[in-house]
């Protein structure tokens, strides 16, 4: 087993998701960085800021990995999209931040910098068969000044989107990697579990679930057959979905995490990086892997 860097206490809570699942999967398949490299065609340097959270890697490097791995890679692309928006937040962040400065060349500098390293990947791959249709999700060429902000915004709403419906695919979980962590895999026409986004979750509340900017659901948990004799607020009885994508199980979640004094800030049913701080907290707490995924063992603590 690898003996891995802390992360940045600074990375967001996103990508941290991504790399501490890409980390898990390396390590599983007993690959070393100079085998990976030539499984998936980026660089020993590229893997190692990608797994130590200095770059993030391309949509093409993470199901490279998983494919060297021997493993579904659904839900990695789940957790990139996730990381992707907020990586691009950063930069669009840092970009704004320079220009107010004077210093808006040097932040351009370090966002292509960061970017060039995500790209690396699909770019060492292009001439092996079947890869010309691969492009990398999390960055592209560098645009001009002008245009780099409706890009970077329109990049994370499609990510926001695509999230939701990659959450809509996920069916089944992981059998347990000895860690009794939360994990889930592809598995086309199984029935359950349910992802967050699911069409029986959204109906599930009061009415169907619709983001509403600024809204706060109230919380009253009790306990309840619903949930099994378990802890309930009203908003879903799941006790097995993977939250992907905003829903009724995202608000009941995050009830649940209020209810338990792990504050996820506001109710609203969108899985954001307070959410995910507060299901690390309640994970620590119970001695489960602190990954921020909620799935059945998180469910478990959840529900009392």
């Amino acid at each position: 087993m690898s003996r891995w860097k802390e992360l940045p206490d600074s990375l967001d809570q996103r990508v941290r998701q991504l790399v501490v699942q890409l980390r898990r999967l390396k390590d599983r398949s007993g690959l070393s960085l100079v085998s990976l490299a030539a499984k998936t065609g980026s660089s020993r340097s590229s893997w190692e800021r990608y797994l130590n959270g200095k770059a993030l890697p391309s949509r093409h490097a993470v199901e490279e990995l998983a494919r060297a791995a021997g493993a579904e890679p659904t839900r990695l692309l789940v957790l990139h999209e996730m990381a992707e928006e907020a990586w691009q937040q950063r930069i669009v962040s840092s970009s704004s931040a320079g220009a107010k400065d004077g210093g808006g060349q040097g932040a351009r500098s370090e966002a292509a910098a960061e970017r060039s390293g995500a790209a690396e990947g699909s770019a060492a791959s292009a001439g092996r068969p079947g890869a010309s249709g691969e492009r990398p999700a999390a960055v592209g060429a560098a645009q001009p000044p002008g245009v780099r902000r409706p890009i970077a915004l329109a990049a994370v709403v499609a990510a926001a989107l695509v999230g939701v419906g990659a959450g809509m695919l996920i069916a089944a979980p992981w059998g347990d990697d000895g860690g009794g962590g939360d994990k889930v895999n592809m598995a086309v026409g199984t029935p359950s579990p349910r992802p967050s986004s699911s069409p029986t979750t959204v109906t599930q509340g009061p009415g169907r679930y619709t983001f509403e900017p600024g809204k706060s659901y109230p919380c009253k948990v009790r306990r309840t057959d619903a949930a099994g004799g378990g802890l309930g607020a009203g908003y879903s009885t799941t006790r097995t979905a993977v939250l992907a994508g905003p829903g009724w199980d995202v608000v009941e979640a995050q009830c649940l995490l209020r209810h338990h004094k792990m504050e996820p800030g506001i109710v609203d049913g969108v899985y954001g990086q307070q959410t995910i701080a507060a299901v690390v907290r309640l994970q620590k707490k119970a001695g489960l892997p602190a990954d921020g995924v909620v799935g059945p063992h998180t469910w478990r603590v959840l529900r009392g």
